[in-house]
């Protein structure tokens, strides 16, 4: 109430406070967050037999296991259409969560823990897809560093997804439920997307890399 200006993250998020708090008569703009250019870069280091699944989030307990979850379906539907797969976790997951997920996993699974932030455009360049496992995110830090390392993102149609990641950089794919109850989504469409994605990797990464350079850079965003 005392501010002359408000920034918002996404227009997700501007929408989503205005439903539930109320909207001011406040002029408003949206800025997204932006990253190291040089730092996130795209680059060699995917592995050759086999088509990696990454999943970046600080946490993966606490109500966020559905995400997990939601990666390992669509791995395994990809690896249905004959496509090997392998999902790399990076953060923290409890060790119960951990061992019932790779006893029923009909994919192999790469439990990698917390990682430095130094790290991750190493493993970004290492994927060839990022999965965005947040159910509506305001504006993800780790879907806007894939796209800069060059790494298609697909994910479901849920907070701002859809206004980071553009159809010529990966697949937003519809829920096909209700995402706010948290009901079971619709994987099915997710996987027919992400193996579009697959197919023609090349257009996708160069796409991506493309919209972080227009997008997403530090200079962009402490210009806006």
């Amino acid at each position: 109430f005392i501010a002359h200006k408000i920034v918002y993250q996404s227009e997700f998020s501007h929408v989503w406070w205005n439903r539930r708090f109320g909207s001011l008569d406040k002029p408003s703009s949206v800025i997204y967050n932006g990253v190291n250019l040089q730092t996130y870069s795209p680059g060699e280091g995917r592995p050759a037999h086999v088509y990696r699944l990454l999943v970046v989030e600080g946490s993966l307990g606490g109500g966020y296991e559905n995400g997990l979850e939601n990666a390992v379906r669509l791995a395994e539907g990809l690896s249905a259409r004959g496509l090997p797969m392998e999902v790399q976790v990076v953060g923290e997951v409890s060790e119960s969560l951990k061992s019932a997920w790779t006893a029923k996993s009909a994919v192999p699974l790469v439990w990698s823990g917390l990682v430095k932030h130094e790290r991750i455009p190493e493993l970004d360049r290492s994927a060839h897809l990022l999965f965005s496992a947040d159910i509506h995110p305001a504006c993800p830090n780790s879907v806007i560093e894939a796209l800069a390392c060059g790494l298609p993102v697909v994910s479901f149609d849920t907070g701002s997804l859809a206004e980071l990641v553009s159809p010529e950089t990966g697949f937003i794919g519809s829920y096909g439920s209700d995402s706010w109850r948290l009901e079971k989504p619709d994987v099915s469409n997710l996987v027919h997307g992400a193996e579009q994605v697959l197919k023609d990797w090349s257009r996708f990464s160069q796409a991506a890399r493309q919209r972080a350079e227009n997008l997403f850079g530090l200079e962009e965003m402490t210009d806006q």
